[in-house]
């Protein structure tokens, strides 16, 4: 059995598809409102949060893939995640089950150069304090011996079907919506993305990979990364038409952030965006040299082919 936590999200449904593809047909769906990916997922319903619900849930597990996303909210995620990661720790070592973590890199905080798997933790957000307290967390269990785990981690999203990331709501709703694009606080530098389906891949090779245990792994992304004027001009090839954008400066984005919580809850995140987003994945790369990274016009090519973008 492989479980995946957080189940709804869209890289949970993308490790469940290749899991299913590559890997087993024996995957359980855990979530507090589950629902199918593959005709042949187990669906249990559980609140993370709670002990007893997250090892019930994890019971005869090889696997756990841990990939919840909480709302973006500072105060749920000080509350929440704390509490998830010690569950599900907990019913990993009880069950003896290994556990594959999918995170980000808000712990990092701003970094001159490229993330790599060795840049150290130094969170200036209260966002990024919780995601590197819960990677802490379980990475004190994994140098003790406790659990046999592995840190997935991965830069910003892009990928069709809704993914949610800050460039579907600013860049690809607005072009549906036939608005401007809105590019966040500069289009000059270069910013490392993902595409959703990759990281999906990615995790599941690692997590049935035994020996990519005990570690941190970079997921994969295209090299070089492209500056988001370069983004831009690719979809307007694809689309076949020039698409005029805005560039919002952060004095916008925080006159927005009065009246627009959602948008509040991004100001202490603008560092990501005002200098270059660089994400090292060779680690990944020379490790599984066979692993085919979709480039950035193949995903967008896939993206744009969604209904609502002609």
């Amino acid at each position: 059995m492989q479980t995946i936590l957080g189940a709804n999200g869209i890289i949970a449904m993308e490790v469940a598809k290749e899991l299913h593809r590559s890997y087993t047909k024996n995957i359980r769906l855990v979530s507090r409102n589950p629902k199918k990916v593959n005709d042949t997922d187990q669906l249990f319903t559980a609140d993370l949060t709670n002990e007893r619900q997250t090892t019930d849930a994890v019971k005869g597990s090889e696997i756990v893939y841990l990939t919840v996303g909480i709302r973006y909210e500072t105060s749920l995620w000080k509350k929440q995640w704390p509490a998830i990661m010690k569950n599900v720790i907990r019913a990993c070592k009880l069950h003896e089950s290994k556990l594959v973590f999918f995170d980000n890199v808000y712990m990092y905080g701003p970094v001159h150069g490229a993330m790599t798997e060795d840049t150290p933790f130094k969170p200036v957000s209260e966002k990024g304090d919780v995601r590197a307290s819960v990677a802490r967390m379980l990475l004190r269990e994994m140098e003790l011996g406790n659990l046999s785990a592995v840190i997935c981690r991965s830069p910003e999203f892009y990928g069709p079907r809704n993914t949610l990331s800050t460039i579907t709501p600013t860049i690809f709703d607005n072009i549906k919506k036939n608005k401007k694009p809105q590019i966040i606080a500069s289009d000059s530098k270069l910013r490392s993305m993902i595409y959703t389906p990759d990281a999906g891949r990615a995790t599941a090779l690692i997590g049935n990979t035994p020996d990519a245990y005990g570690q941190t792994w970079h997921l994969p992304c295209q090299d070089p990364p492209l500056t988001q004027k370069e983004f831009m001009a690719l979809i307007s090839r694809i689309l076949g038409r020039e698409l005029k954008y805005t560039v919002l400066r952060k004095w916008m984005i925080r006159l927005a952030a009065i009246s627009q919580p959602v948008v509040r809850e991004m100001l202490e995140m603008l560092y990501q965006f005002d200098r270059d987003y660089v994400f090292d994945s060779t680690k990944f790369k020379k490790r599984f040299p066979d692993f085919r990274i979709t480039s950035y016009e193949e995903g967008l090519r896939e993206i744009l082919a969604e209904e609502g973008y002609g």
